[in-house]
C-alpha cells in the first residue's frame, strides 16, 4: 500500500511511519518542519527515518538511506498550489494525516496559525482525496473536543459542542468537514481522537519531557490543578498499532446510523470516530513518581491552579475500537516511562 503520511516529523507520525515501513509498505512523508518546538528533535526523527537534514529542501522529495520505500517532502499543508502538484503526481491508496498545528495553550496566543494549518489545510488534504479518487482516509482528531463534557469515561456517542480552546474547535471542525466529504464524494473518512500519548521521541512540549528535563536540572515541575489531575496517557507504540489497524480498515456505512435519533461518531456515509487512548486513566501525581523512580531523584514540585483551556481529566472509552479492530494497549505505565527515559539519556547524552 502506498500512503501519505502527514507529520512524519512529529511525534507519533514518526513512529507510525517505522511501523508502516517495517511492514513493507510505500510511506510518503510530509512535514513542514515548523518552529513550534526544537526543529532539531524534529530532524532527529527524520534522520531515525533515514532523511538527512541536508537531503531536506522545501517543495522536493528527500530520499530515505535506511527504507527504500520511503521519502520526505517539506511541504506546509496551506501551500494549495504545492499540496495540489503532490496529490496529482503521486497515487496514494491511502491517506493518514496526522499533521496539524497542536497544543491547547499554543492556541491562545497564536489563533491565526490553527486556522491556516488545521483548517485550510485540512481542506487541502480532502480536496486532493477527492481530486485523486482516494477512498481510504485516517486523521488525528483530538481529546480536547469533548470540551465542556464531564460525563466520564469520553464515549464517541457523547455530543461535542462545547470547545474550550481555539484548538478543540479545529478538530470539531475536522469531524464534520471529513462527514461532508465522506457524504458527497464517499471517501471513507474514519477520524481518531487521541488521548495523552507518550514514549520515546515525545513532544518537548508534554508534561513527560518537561517533568524530565525540569528535574534532571534541579527546577521545580508546574503540577496544575495542585495534581489532582489524571491522563489517558498511552504508550506510543500501542497508539501506532491502532491507526495501522484503522488504516488497514477503512470506515464503512453504517446499518446502526438513525437519522430520527443520530449517533455522532456513524453515518450512513463511510464515516466513523474513534476514541483512542489506553482505557484506564493515570493519576498526574502516579505518573509522575513513576518519573521519579526510573530516574532516581525525587521531583521538586511547583503545585498550581488550572489553566485556562485545560481539563481535569481525560478518560477515553475505547470499546468499539476494541471491537471493531481488536485494539488493546498493553504496555505498562513503568515499562513505558522506562523507555521514554532510555531514550531521552540517550539523545540528549545525559
Amino acid at each position: 500500500m502506498k500512503i501519505l503520511l502527514t507529520g512524519t516529523a512529529g511525534f507519533i507520525g514518526h513512529n507510525l511511519a517505522k511501523m508502516l515501513l517495517d511492514r513493507g509498505d510505500e510511506v510518503v512523508g510530509l512535514d513542514n518542519i515548523n518552529d513550534y518546538y526544537d526543529v532539531r528533535l524534529k530532524y532527529g526523527r527524520l534522520e531515525d527515518l533515514g532523511i538527512a537534514k541536508d537531503d531536506v529542501d522545501y517543495g522536493k522529495f528527500a530520499y530515505s538511506s535506511k527504507y527504500e520505500k520511503h521519502k520526505f517532502i517539506k511541504l506546509d499543508l496551506a501551500d494549495r498550489e504545492g499540496m495540489e502538484k503532490l496529490f496529482r503526481e503521486e497515487e496514494f491508496d491511502a491517506v493518514c494525516h496526522l499533521a496539524a498545528q497542536a497544543g491547547v495553550r499554543y492556541s491562545l496566543e497564536n489563533p491565526h496559525t490553527y486556522i491556516d494549518s488545521n483548517i485550510v489545510g485540512f481542506l487541502h488534504i480532502l480536496e486532493g482525496c477527492r481530486q485523486s479518487g482516494i477512498k481510504n482516509l485516517s486523521y488525528a482528531s483530538s481529546s480536547s473536543v469533548y470540551g465542556l463534557n464531564k460525563a466520564q469515561p469520553f464515549q464517541t456517542s457523547h455530543h461535542t459542542d462545547h470547545p474550550v480552546s481555539l484548538y478543540a474547535a479545529t478538530k470539531k471542525s475536522n469531524e464534520m468537514m471529513a462527514h461532508t466529504y465522506a457524504h458527497l464524494y464517499g471517501i471513507a473518512s474514519t477520524g481518531l481522537r487521541f488521548f495523552t500519548v507518550y514514549g520515546p521521541w515525545g513532544r518537548p512540549d508534554m508534561a513527560p519531557m518537561l517533568f524530565t528535563d525540569a528535574i534532571l536540572n534541579d527546577r521545580a515541575i508546574k503540577v496544575f490543578n495542585h495534581g489532582d489531575m489524571s491522563r489517558d496517557f498511552t504508550y506510543v507504540d500501542d497508539i501506532s498499532r491502532g491507526v495501522m489497524a484503522v488504516i488497514d480498515n477503512p470506515a464503512k456505512p453504517s446499518e446502526e446510523y438513525d437519522p430520527l435519533n443520530p449517533n455522532p461518531s456513524i453515518s450512513s456515509a463511510p464515516y466513523k470516530i474513534y476514541n483512542i487512548g489506553n482505557n484506564e486513566p493515570v493519576k498526574l501525581m502516579d505518573f509522575i513518581s513513576e518519573l521519579e523512580k526510573k530516574l532516581g531523584i525525587e521531583a521538586k514540585k511547583n503545585f498550581m491552579d488550572m489553566q485556562p483551556g485545560d481539563v481535569q481529566s481525560t478518560y477515553a472509552d475505547v470499546s468499539d475500537l476494541i471491537e471493531d479492530m481488536g485494539y488493546k494497549p498493553d504496555t505498562p505505565i513503568s515499562e513505558g516511562v522506562s523507555k521514554f527515559v532510555d531514550w531521552y539519556r540517550d539523545f540528549y547524552n545525559i
